[in-house]
């Protein structure tokens, strides 16, 4: 078994879903596909939702109203046979008057994530559709039915597990099947979705659920590139990551993959294949537990919206326990920690979620004297780094010698080096780092 996502881009129009099927019927053997939302989709949808949480019911209905005539011409211009056009145009129907009732619903998380839900329900069915028209059998499999996260919003791996294997059987002479991204019940049996990676998080959990032999990440760019080649010149596709490298990049920035993606996938020992529906004939990049032992470097990335905070303190000299009640602060508050550096009485730490900010200053002050700085970004060095591997770090900082690092962290694993910078230097930092490790001019 295959597990094959593909996201909004490649369903973006109907040529481009016409394109998917292309491309899964000619994979062999039985696979299960996973779908987002039409692309611009989700975006239109959390508009929506956006004005009846401030109460503005006309201005949800007029975003509703334009929607519902964009997929009125998709359907028409994907399913030309009167039968399946009839069917589309009744799915469609059937979707925009669950959102249109949203309109007279008292606002609430709850209502604004079935909201969330419409747009891989209407793909999948629309898919589904398309494949029937075409004599394409497939079988659609409910995420509903079987994906399920827990009352801490993790994954409920062994209901998944089961209750996809209960579908599963049901249909043992099926080889394919269809299902929605993103989506899941949650532990009141409510609609939810998985927020963190989403479609690529679907499609690694029912890869492990099923104990699938790959599962194939389609988007719109030719695999896990060196560095940002929306920022970058000269970038190129990196053949093979480990995962312990894809989710250092994923965590640190790269765009085309979510860091809780890979977490499934690595612990069934699955290959994740980042391919590009734009361009299927591109190798990609192929993601294993192996490392390339000959590479030094493999890849850079960067995440923006950094907040960076240093606590000074003379109750740190000698004192244990004193980061045990700092880290306290911040798990009272769900915020993680990306970077951490201290000296004998100092500790500076970063995080990437400013929600609780104000409250977690307050109580650190309880410690020291508190600095808060925003705007900056960690950049992360991928690859192969061992301590016995000596001057590495040297090469990263002789290649930005003249741009201001606020810190440094090195050691902590063994596969990155991540320096913190003002997010004004970003570009340049990017640049250098491609020109000097890569040896990829401007």
């Amino acid at each position: 078994m295959k597990v094959l996502k593909f996201g909004g881009t490649s369903l973006g129009s109907p040529e481009r879903m016409q394109n998917v099927a292309d491309l899964i019927t000619k994979e062999s053997g039985k696979k299960i596909v996973v779908l987002s939302a039409v692309s611009g989709t989700t975006n239109t949808l959390v508009s929506i939702a956006a004005a009846l949480s401030k109460e503005n019911s006309e201005e949800a209905g007029n975003i509703i109203h334009q929607l519902y005539g964009s997929y009125q011409a998709y359907c028409k211009n994907l399913l030309p046979q009167a039968d399946s056009l009839k069917e589309g145009l009744e799915i469609v129907e059937a979707h925009f008057t669950v959102l249109r009732s949203m309109l007279e619903t008292p606002y609430s998380a709850d209502v604004e994530k079935e909201i969330l839900a419409q747009g891989e329900l209407l793909s999948t069915k629309l898919f589904v559709t398309y494949l029937a028209q075409e004599g394409i059998k497939a079988t659609l499999l409910p995420a509903l039915e079987f994906m399920r996260i827990d009352e801490e919003n993790e994954p409920d791996t062994l209901y998944i597990r089961e209750r996809l294997q209960h579908l599963l059987d049901g249909f043992a002479e099926q080889d394919l099947f269809v299902t929605q991204g993103y989506i899941c019940l949650n532990s009141k049996k409510g609609i939810d979705n998985l927020q963190r990676g989403g479609s690529d998080y679907t499609a690694s959990l029912v890869g492990e659920a099923v104990s699938a032999s790959e599962i194939q990440i389609w988007t719109d760019i030719d695999g896990m590139h060196n560095n940002d080649p929306r920022i970058v010149k000269h970038t190129y596709p990196i053949p093979t990551l480990s995962f312990d490298e894809a989710a250092e990049l994923a965590y640190f920035g790269a765009k085309i993959l979510h860091p809780s993606s890979i977490r499934p996938a690595q612990h069934a020992n699955i290959p994740v294949k980042l391919l590009n529906t734009m361009k299927p004939e591109a190798a990609g990049t192929t993601i294993t537990a192996s490392v390339d032992d000959a590479r030094q470097f493999t890849a850079v990335a960067a995440k923006d919206g950094i907040t960076a905070i240093k606590v000074k303190s003379s109750r740190m000299l000698l004192a244990y326990g004193f980061l045990r009640k700092v880290f306290e602060i911040f798990e009272k508050y769900k915020t993680p920690i990306d970077l951490i550096t201290t000296s004998e009485v100092a500790v500076s730490l970063t995080i990437d979620n400013q929600t609780h900010l104000k409250s977690i200053k307050e109580e650190l002050e309880d410690f020291g004297d508190v600095e808060v700085h925003t705007d900056h970004s960690i950049i992360c060095v991928v690859g192969n780094m061992p301590f016995t591997k000596v001057g590495m770090l040297k090469k990263v900082l002789d290649a930005i010698d003249d741009i201001p690092i606020r810190m440094v962290s090195y050691g902590g694993s063994k596969y990155n080096i991540s320096l913190l910078i003002d997010s004004e230097y970003k570009t340049e930092t990017l640049t250098r780092l491609n020109e000097k490790i890569f040896g990829q001019s401007r």
